[in-house]
């Protein structure tokens, strides 16, 4: 069961990496997803790979907030 659970969390990891929000967001999320999926019934690997996809979701957004926060002020323009 946790071979199959791996290599599901490797390739979300992998897909992450191709930005540093979504790598920051995933490795963040990862951490504290597993911890938290092994303390509520030894599911780390399903609490890291949950953890790595609502982490990528929240550092997108915030930098979507930035992007438009940095337009907003002028910044962002040529």
């Amino acid at each position: 069961m946790k071979s199959p659970l791996l290599a599901v969390t490797a390739a979300l990891l992998m897909l992450g990496a191709n930005s540093a929000a979504n790598a920051k967001g995933c490795i963040k999320g990862a951490i504290v997803g597993g911890v938290a999926g092994h303390y509520a019934g030894h599911h780390g690997v399903l609490g890291a790979a949950a953890g790595c996809l609502y982490g990528r979701h929240h550092a997108k957004e915030q930098d979507k907030q930035r992007q438009q926060q940095s337009q907003v002020n002028g910044q962002g323009k040529l």
